[in-house]
């Protein structure tokens, strides 16, 4: 009897990083620019340093538990291995949230962009047309999908480079402060730490996206040694390049107090830096940087969707489908395809709240799951052991619960509805938790990649 097909692991640290950053997008830095300086008071730089020190615990412990299972599912899966199945399956229903709203997005974001250039084709078109060609490149293979997104994410760093160039040819013809270095974006003592602390706030969310990165496990060649270094790597530089473009932003337009509109606030310094020209690169950029980005999260939510189907969480026929040929949840990504027709009538607002709720709950969960596995179940106690196996998660899990603080009663308000119906779906699926959920033994990873080798 011929076996099914299974994941194949083609990828390499190259492509999983570019991955996770597709997935987080170098231009993001702009789509919160106006808000967050000001929220900041013109300490946006400073509020980066803060987001990206929070957001590195959780890459830690997201490493840690790919080491200890490299298999796809994420949060979901460390969650139900270290700590318990059943609210291992409450984190997977909660993931769902952030997973299956990400692509929708970026095509409703990517739409409008689109709308610039074609104002005649209808705002649906647009979407319809971003779904159908990210849904396809994902049939056809996760090599394909990370191809494109090398590309559309080293385009963007080249728009960043034509930014960065033209402000500083600005600053040194007296522009903006006049000067290129300056201490004051980093450190102001007229400026209470609570305003940066406030930023600090929205910018974390900026940051996920390596997390995304955790879902290709059984797609990568020596995950348990390339997936954290990716982690960490996507984290890092997706980090430095927010520190640095907002810094540099700030120095070419220190006036942040002057936008007329803090959502647009981004164009504003772009228009005022490289005038039309720039715009005219820009706008296009910010096409294609939501292009990688729902690629990337409409990759990474039919790897879950996989992953639970395959425990027969739900059902394995269709969910737990790997194609022979192209290797990819054919079923997956095209119910996801569908799924994000959604676009067409959710606004960016609910998307959006969705997204905070179920990422904040995997986070944190990922950082109690190191615990769980390696200090509770494994006594590593020795005191090295004790910081890296309960004060860094530890550490990684208060700034999470932190963040939960700056949702607003939208996303909590979602959020609980949403986990409501995932707890009834549990009682269902285990008779009124009676029965354990059901699991896949990581053995079987092991024996299908014996079989394909």
């Amino acid at each position: 009897m011929a076996q099914p097909a299974t994941l194949k692991r083609s990828l390499s640290l190259f492509h999983v990083t570019f991955f996770g950053l597709a997935c987080m997008a170098p231009l993001a830095v702009f789509t919160t620019y106006g808000i967050a300086t000001q929220t900041s008071r013109g300490m946006l730089p400073a509020a980066y340093i803060f987001a990206l020190l929070a957001m590195l615990f959780t890459a830690y412990s997201y490493g840690r538990m790919v080491r200890a299972y490299p298999i796809s599912g994420s949060a979901y899966t460390y969650t139900q291995k270290s700590i318990n199945p059943h609210l291992g399956f409450m984190v997977g229903w909660a993931m769902l949230m952030d997973y299956l709203f990400g692509p929708m997005i970026n095509y409703l974001v990517g739409s409008l962009y689109l709308s610039l250039y074609f104002p005649n084709v209808p705002f649906s078109v647009g979407v319809i047309g971003l779904i159908v060609l990210t849904t396809l490149i994902n049939v056809f293979g996760i090599k394909l999908a990370t191809m494109f997104n090398t590309v559309f994410v080293i385009y963007q760093f080249l728009v960043l480079i034509v930014f960065v160039a033209l402000s500083i040819k600005g600053i040194m013809d007296g522009m903006g402060t006049g000067t290129l270095l300056s201490a004051k974006p980093f450190f102001n003592p007229d400026v209470p730490l609570t305003s940066i602390m406030a930023g600090a706030s929205l910018l974390c969310l900026s940051f996920l996206g390596f997390d995304a990165v955790s879902t290709l496990s059984e797609e990568t060649k020596n995950a348990n040694y390339v997936i954290p270094k990716a982690i960490m790597l996507v984290t890092l530089i997706g980090g430095a390049i927010f520190i640095f473009v907002s810094y540099i932003g700030h120095m070419i337009y220190p006036d942040y107090g002057s936008f007329k509109n803090p959502d647009t606030a981004a164009y504003e310094i772009i228009k005022f830096t490289g005038g039309n020209l720039l715009i005219s690169i820009f706008a296009p950029a910010s096409l294609v940087g939501c292009l990688a980005s729902g690629l990337a999260s409409h990759s990474s939510v039919t790897r879950l969707l996989y992953a639970m189907g395959r425990d027969s969480i739900l059902p394995k026929k269709l969910f737990g489908y790997i194609h022979p040929r192209f290797k990819t949840p054919v079923f997956n990504v095209v119910l996801v395809g569908f799924l994000s027709l959604s676009a067409l009538f959710v606004d960016l607002v609910t998307a959006t709240s969705f997204i905070n709720f179920g990422a904040l709950v995997a986070c944190t969960f990922v950082n109690l799951s190191v615990i769980a596995h390696y200090f509770v179940r494994n006594r590593r106690r020795s005191p090295k052991e004790m910081l890296l196996y309960l004060i860094l998660p530890l550490i990684g899990a208060g700034f999470t619960i932190w963040l939960w603080t700056s949702l607003d009663i939208h996303s909590l308000m979602l959020g609980g509805i949403w986990a409501a119906c995932g707890l009834i779906y549990l009682a269902y699926l285990t008779k009124m938790f009676t029965k354990r959920p059901p699991e896949f033994t990581f053995d079987e990873v092991e024996r299908d990649e014996q079989i394909e080798a």
